[in-house]
């Protein structure tokens, strides 16, 4: 049986939890995962509360093969996630001697002033993670790696660990869109999925300006599979669309 890899994903910033900023990272995450085979599997926003942080680290690197922070490893004095990966694999914060020079090459020495050699601190034993935008670079420490919360800078970040991570076979989704209601269809759907177990169908309902209806979204890392299961969601379609 073709092994499964999951990964979670954890937000952190209490600028999300209150609303001023919108989360732009899972998206992207979910998707780039996906295309080499990990399944995002859980995603949870956490305030700056190093307890929390510590405690929810903790938890899910030991029920996942990935886990990816982003956010709290910026300048200012709420960024606290670097501490608290230390404080989760129990060892101490440390000034990395090649992410001090990145910094020092970059804002020189007259620039590179305390706040920012904030960020060229890691936990002991992490290995770097570059980051082409801004320079003070991200970091994995086993299985957790912790990138920057700006989309931008994620995303830099990100492409530079892809080509290190292990997976499986990606999803493969197809949609199928009617004018049905959901209700009409909802009985045969769930003998659908018993008879497709491996294929995760999800029915979303929509309204606008055309009318409304629903959409059958299937996924399944086996195309024939696939196939065969949108052919019967199909022909149900046919009938009460």
């Amino acid at each position: 049986m073709e092994r499964i890899y999951k990964a979670c994903l954890l937000i952190i910033g209490n600028e999300i939890l209150s609303g001023r900023t919108q989360d732009a990272n899972m998206a992207f995450l979910g998707e780039k995962l996906n295309e080499i085979g990990i399944r995002l599997d859980e995603a949870r926003v956490i305030p700056d509360v190093a307890e929390r942080i510590v405690a929810t680290v903790n938890e899910v690197r030991g029920k996942f093969d990935y886990v990816f922070t982003t956010g709290g490893i910026g300048p200012t004095h709420d960024d606290i996630t670097s501490q608290c990966i230390a404080d989760a694999f129990a060892v101490p914060l440390i000034l990395h001697p090649e992410a001090y020079r990145l910094m020092l090459d970059f804002y020189g020495q007259e620039q590179l002033t305390e706040a920012r050699l904030r960020m060229a601190h890691v936990p002991e034993g992490a290995e770097l993670v570059e980051n082409d935008i801004s320079i003070a670079p991200g970091y994995r420490m086993g299985n957790v790696f912790v990138m920057a919360g700006v989309p931008k800078i994620m995303q830099s970040m990100f492409s530079k660990l892809a080509p290190t991570l292990t997976g499986g076979l990606p999803m493969i989704s197809k949609t199928l869109s009617s004018s049905a209601k959901e209700g009409e269809i909802a009985g045969d759907l769930k003998e659908v999925q018993a008879r497709f177990a491996e294929v995760d169908i999800g029915s979303y309902p929509f309204m606008g300006k055309g009318g409304t209806g629903v959409r059958i979204v299937m996924r399944s890392t086996d195309q024939q599979l696939l196939d065969h299961c949108a052919e019967q969601v199909e022909e149900i379609l046919k009938l009460h669309g």
